[in-house]
């Protein structure tokens, strides 16, 4: 936030052990499958995990590619096209979205599984996902499983826990807890994770996360941001002209955040990328 508000910062005890739990997992994996979420992709990719991920081969998931701006998140992913890396856009609530990422996973690890297929050798491929939190991780679990498995939630913090899952193309799936960095130093990063619901509401001035949410879009989308709101300029504005007044006149700014933050992260307002990339 600016320097007279609210500094966003959120690494609880789970997301430390989330971590601690990601290092040991990954000697057994020969696979990342590492989800971004497609409107704020930039500020999801966590420092954290680059130790962990070490050499092993990744698939990066834009997911909720539906929501945002493809434009732009298509020439940004680009730069994840190496001879070890790869992408998927992804709405991971579509059904019939497995098909490739298995092709994907497949190709990935090739080099290392095709020398036993080709004396005939039965392996089991392990892959384990990453994010921070609320990128649907485990949604994408449940789509990969095609069936729901992996407990989900439209908020930060659900799973608490790895969960192991087996697919039936010979994958096994470890699915994750979210975790964020230990320090979040760039705070127009935090402020991204706080607009798509990375960061658990309940640590956070809800006015403030809006009033930043309507600066960021005004700046990035103006004709989006003043054809949902009928050129309201402000939080008050948009309390005024939806009718959210309480008994003495007063606008309810609580009830307007809440309505701006659920317009953005419900795609109301468009089809949005809310970082320059």
């Amino acid at each position: 936030m600016s320097e007279n508000k609210t500094k966003i910062n959120w690494f609880p005890g789970h997301m430390k052990k989330a971590l601690e739990l990601m290092k040991e997992e990954i000697k057994k994996v020969d696979v990342i499958l590492y989800v971004l979420d497609s409107r704020a992709p930039k500020s999801c990719l966590n420092p954290s995990f680059d130790a962990i991920i070490a050499d092993r081969p990744v698939l990066y998931i834009f997911n909720k590619f539906d929501l945002a701006d493809q434009v732009k998140v298509k020439k940004y992913a680009n730069f994840f096209k190496t001879k070890t890396s790869d992408f998927v856009f992804l709405n991971s609530t579509r059904s019939g979205a497995k098909r490739e990422m298995v092709e994907k996973i497949n190709a990935l690890c090739k080099d290392k599984f095709g020398k036993f297929e080709k004396n005939g050798i039965k392996t089991i491929l392990r892959a384990m996902i990453i994010g921070v939190p609320n990128t649907g991780k485990s949604t994408l679990t449940n789509n990969l499983c095609e069936k729901a498995k992996a407990v989900t939630g439209n908020k930060a913090g659900v799973t608490k826990d790895k969960q192991w899952f087996r697919l039936a193309e010979g994958i096994e799936i470890c699915d994750t807890p979210g975790s964020l960095y230990p320090n979040l130093s760039n705070q127009e990063n935090a402020k991204s994770l706080a607009f798509i619901g990375s960061i658990k509401m309940e640590i956070l001035n809800e006015t403030e996360i809006a009033e930043e949410l309507i600066l960021r879009l005004s700046k990035l989308y103006p004709n989006e941001f003043e054809a949902r709101y009928n050129g309201a300029k402000s939080l008050e504005d948009i309390g005024k002209k939806r009718g959210y007044v309480l008994p003495k006149g007063e606008i309810d700014v609580e009830r307007t955040a809440k309505a701006i933050l659920q317009d953005f992260r419900d795609g109301r307002v468009g089809k949005l990328t809310i970082e320059e990339l």
